[in-house]
Parts: C-alpha cells; structure tokens; sequence
C-alpha cells in the first residue's frame, strides 16, 4: 500500500535551513564575493551624445520642394546604414584604438565592428521638446575623450554622407527629368510626324473624292460582270468540245477493236483443233507409259518431247495472231485523223481566251478592292485624324508638365548648391562624459549574490531530499504507518561520541570556511576568462 509524501510546515522547512546555514552561508559568501572582485575591476563606460536637427529651408515651399517626414526617415536610414558599415568604422577602430582589449583577446575585426554597431545608437530626439525635427546619435566607450571624439566623426559622418546623398539624389533627379524631358520632346515630334505623313498618306481618300470614287466602281462592277459572262461562255465552249474530242476517241477505239475482230482467231482453225486433238492424244499415251514405266524411260522422254513439240506449234500460232493484231493497231494509230486534232486545237485556243479573261477579270477585281477600299477611308480617316489629334495634344501636354518640373528640379539643385535647402546640423556638440553610464555594478553584484543563494539552496536541497524520504521524526513514523506513537527514545550517545559530534562539525565547517577562501580566486577567474559579466555590463550599459 502506496502512503502519500507529508508535507512539511514552516517551521520545519526553517529548522532545516537553520541546520544547514552553512552550506548556503559559505557558497552566497564565495560566490558573491568573486562577483563583486570582477565586477569592481570592470572598467567604466562612458556615453557621448550629439544633437542633429533637420535645417529647413530658406526659400519658399513654391519655389523648393519640401522634404516629407517619410522620405527623411528613409534617407536618414539610408544614411546610418552607410555610416555604419564597415568601410566607415573600421578607420575609426584603427585611428582610436577602440575595444583594444578585445582585439588583443584575438577578436575577428568583424566581431569589434558588430559590438562597435551596438554601441552606436540613432534614435530620434525626446529629450528637447523644443526640436521636433532631431535625432539623437550617441556611443559608448571606456575613454571619455576617445568616446567624445568618435561621437563628434560619426555626426560628421552623418552630416557629410546627408549631404553627398542629397547631391547625388539632385544630381539624379536632375539627370532623369532631363532624360524624361528629351523623351517626351521626340515622341510628341514623333506624333507630329505621324501625323503630317497620315495627312499626305491619305490625300486620295478625302470627302471630296467620294462621289468620283462611287461612279468609278459601278463601272468596275459593269465591266466584272461582262467578263464573267464572257468566260462563262467559254467554259461552255470548252465543255462541248471536250465532249466531241472524247466521241472521236471513243469512235476511234471501236474502231481498233473492230480490226483486231477481223484478223482470225487461230483458236478457231481446223489446224489449231487438229493440234489440240494431237495433245490430247498424245497426252494419253503418255499417261499410259509412265504407268509402266518410270519417267527417265527412252519411250517416256520421247512421247514428253512430242507433248511439247504440239504445245509449241499451239503457241507459235497464237504468237503470229498476236502480231497481226499489233501491226495492224500500230497502221490504224499512225493514220492521222483530222477532226480530232481540229478539235484539239480548239480547245487550246478556248483554254487560252479564258486564261486571257480571267486575267483582265483579276485586274478588274484588284481595281475594284482598291476603289472600294479608298471608299472605306473616306469616314475613317477622319477619325483616324482626329486621334492623332488628341495623341498629340495629350504629349503636348505632358511634355510641358514635364518641363515646370524640370524648372523646379534644376532651381532646387541650385538652392542645395548653395546652402539654400533643406539639410541637417549639429545643434549641440559631442559632450564629454565625466559619469560613466556602465557598468551597473550594484545590480551586477545582486545578481551575484541571487546566484550564490541558489547554488547554497542547491546544496542543501541534495542533502536534505533524501532524508526528506525517509522516516526522521514521529511525525513520519506517525503518517507512514498510520499507527499511534507511544513513546520516542531520543539519540543516547556515549560521552566520547558526544564530544566527538561537536568537533566533527567543527572541523567540517573549517573545511568549508577553507574551501570558500580557496574557490573565490577560482571563481573569479573563471568569470573573468568567460567574459560574463564584461558582457552582462555592456548589456546593461546598452539598456
């Protein structure tokens, strides 16, 4: 059966931080103590602050462009960040021997830069409700002149790059709306060109012309209709010849047929059937002999030879009939026939006068497309006009709004030339600090003293937990067995273990005391080869 942990009182909890003073006592003393031995030999940080304001502008806002508060911020963000880069802080690191504890430490140049940006601060002026137009710039360091000095270059800094930027964004501006200027004075030429040549381009396509224009298509059109049915004619004409040409072909084919008709056909002579009757015969006979004998016997091979010398007559017969019938096609082919060669020639020359009309009806129909395309212009090139009209008016006007901003820019430049424009300066001057603003070395030794305590708490915890669970008192021998306490025999000792107990306590306590004298040294070492608190002070410093 599981019995839940007691909770202990108050006043017990006090009793056990009263046995164990020492072992919270001893670590606060040594731990604090190393603390307060690096943090008071931390050396001092100073702070330098300078006051920029924006100088407005002599001139009228009429005349100059005023800056926004928007573009300010931008330009002055642009500024910092060119201010502090590393191209610009890293002469300064070099010339003041700045953060020289680091740099022998063996720090990288880019890790000083980094801590030298921290210790940089822009901010905008809260401090004189009388500008509101201000910033802060301030640094920190542990020389007050060296911090003084530094402060005073970076203003300088900021105040050359603000105005090498504001020259440079003029020169810019300037440069842009020259080009802009010279852009919008070629396209408005450009549009005046366009249209002068549209003008000339379309002289035959007035109002004026219309009517001349109409009477020239209708005759067009009178003239199209002619030639279409002059080619249609044509067409006809080419269509009946085509059909007698193909009757005298057809007539002349018959023809061929008929004489090959007339030469006899040798399938039908008594000495084409006498041969074949021979074949039949002999074939029989043969048929007879090759079942007696095999097909290599002499009488076998002689009745086969026979065979084939009846088949080759056959043959030779068809063969001459043959060409009788070729011969007498090739006579009937080379006898000229007249008409048909006259209808051919006709109908060449029929091709050839529809060929002629379809090209007079092409230059007819081009002739028509162009007339009749002049006419469309008519409407529209008004229209067209007029938007040339307009797109020239529009760049007309653009190019002169174009020009009053070019005016306004080149007389802003001339009033930044000559100190005449918005800018910024130094109001009040880099301080030299005489109170060093870190480190904060009463907070930086509480944290000390907060550290030993709960190391001291630690120690006693370990200790004290495991007698925590386990039965000490009658209280715990009361709640873990549940059962009522009749009697508590304290401790008995003999008297030479009760003067042993003090003395042991004793000697323990000055190995404590010992331990603490030997571990502050060692502490503080340890604290200051970290670096620790050196970054805890510029943090605070940086707060």
């Amino acid at each position: 059966m599981s019995v839940e942990f007691r909770q202990r009182t108050p006043s017990e909890y006090l009793r056990i931080l009263q046995r164990r003073k020492w072992l919270i006592i001893l670590p606060v003393v040594a731990i604090t103590a190393a603390v307060v031995w690096v943090v008071y030999r931390l050396p001092d940080v100073y702070e330098s602050s300078t006051l920029i304001v924006v100088r407005p502008s002599t001139l009228p806002t009429s005349m100059v462009p005023t800056v926004t508060e928007d573009s300010l911020t931008r330009q002055l963000t642009s500024i910092s960040q060119v201010v502090t880069s590393r191209s610009s802080l890293e002469p300064l690191v070099v010339k003041y021997d700045l953060y020289k504890t680091e740099r022998l430490r063996g720090e990288p140049m880019e890790s000083v830069i980094a801590m030298m940006r921290k210790d940089i601060k822009v901010e905008v002026n809260t401090s004189r409700n009388d500008i509101t137009n201000g910033f802060n710039i301030t640094f920190k360091n542990r020389e007050p002149r060296v911090t003084q000095a530094v402060t005073g270059e970076l203003a300088s800094k900021y105040i050359d790059q603000q105005t090498s930027s504001t020259t440079q964004t003029s020169n810019s501006a300037r440069v842009f709306i020259d080009n802009q200027v010279r852009q919008a004075k070629e396209e408005l030429d450009q549009k005046d060109k366009e249209r002068l040549d549209f003008m000339n381009r379309n002289l035959g396509s007035l109002p004026s012309e219309a009517q001349s224009l109409i009477s020239q298509l209708t005759g067009l059109r009178e003239q199209q209709k002619a030639l279409m049915a002059e080619i249609g004619r044509l067409q006809d004409r080419r269509s009946a010849a085509n059909s007698q040409l193909a009757l005298l072909k057809q007539s002349n084919q018959t023809a061929k047929e008929q004489a090959a008709e007339d030469v006899t056909d040798p399938k039908t002579t008594m000495a084409y059937s006498q041969l074949v009757t021979r074949k039949a015969q002999l074939e029989g006979e043969l048929t007879k002999l090759k079942q007696d004998y095999t097909p290599k016997h002499p009488d076998v091979i002689s009745k086969q030879a026979e065979i084939d010398k009846v088949q080759e007559s056959m043959d030779q017969m068809i063969a001459e009939w043959k060409d009788k019938i070729r011969e007498k096609a090739e006579r009937i082919n080379k006898r000229p026939d007249l008409t048909v060669s006259a209808v051919e020639n006709e109908i060449k020359m029929t091709e050839g006068e529809i060929k002629r009309q379809q090209d007079f009806l092409a230059q007819n129909d081009k002739a028509i497309a162009a007339i009749t395309e002049r006419i469309n212009n008519v409407p529209g090139s008004e229209v067209a006009l007029g938007a040339l009209e307009r797109d020239y008016n529009t760049k007309k006007a653009a190019y002169d709004s174009l020009l009053a901003q070019q005016a306004k820019i080149s007389l802003g430049d001339d009033a930044i030339k000559q100190q005449q424009g918005e800018g910024i300066q130094v109001v009040d001057a880099a301080n030299l600090p005489s109170i060093p603003v870190a480190p904060k070395r009463l907070l930086l030794s509480g944290i000390g003293v907060a550290l030993g305590l709960a190391v001291g708490l630690l120690l006693a915890g370990v200790f004290e937990i495991p007698r925590l669970l386990t039965i000490q008192t009658t209280e715990d021998a009361r709640h873990y067995t549940g059962l009522p306490v009749l009697i508590a025999v304290p401790e008995l000792l003999t008297p030479q273990e009760a003067r042993a107990v003090p003395r042991r306590r004793r000697l323990m306590l000055a190995a404590g005391f010992a331990v603490t004298i030997v571990s502050i040294p060692l502490l503080a070492l340890a604290l200051k080869l970290t670096h620790v608190f050196e970054l805890l002070s510029q943090s605070s410093g940086r707060a």
